[in-house]
């Protein structure tokens, strides 16, 4: 009998496709469009893995975790390779559509500054020190206007 490795993921269900994230707090994240009732989301999660690693759905079992998010799946040791590969080769979701998306507009390398919403040119928000400050409508309480 072959010796097997235990892989500890964690099982998102009802996202809008079928599959693999990022390791992210040690785990492998597995996206799957199943429902987690009845262990759809469980079958779904190992067809993921198996196919993503080259295996079969057979090979990859459900040692831990059946009703949690968290799980331990456990897949043969020839196919710690392939293993090694697609948890390295991931990057954040969205972030090189991104890049990709910043390069076309004309923003090589570092993202685009964001301005500073309802705050001074210090980044600070601005109070009595500031020299506009007093120059609003004056402050209403709850009990004003009601008789």
């Amino acid at each position: 009998m072959a010796e097997r490795m235990t892989i500890p993921v964690r099982v998102i269900p009802r996202a809008g496709a079928d599959r693999i994230d990022v390791v992210r707090a040690g785990r492998l994240v597995i996206r799957v469009s199943a429902a987690p009732e009845a262990g759809a989301a469980n079958a779904a999660a190992r067809a993921v893995l198996a196919s993503a690693l080259g295996l079969r759905t057979t090979d990859v079992r459900l040692e831990r975790g059946s009703t949690s998010r968290d799980k331990e799946l456990s897949i043969p040791t020839y196919a710690k390779a392939a293993l090694a590969e697609i948890s390295t080769s991931k990057s954040a979701p969205g972030v090189a559509r991104r890049r990709e998306s910043l390069a076309k507009r004309g923003f090589p390398g570092a993202p685009v500054p964001r301005p500073l919403g309802g705050r001074g040119a210090l980044g600070r928000v601005r109070g009595a020190s500031d020299p506009g400050a007093g120059t609003g409508p004056p402050a209403r309480s709850l009990g004003d206007g009601l008789k």
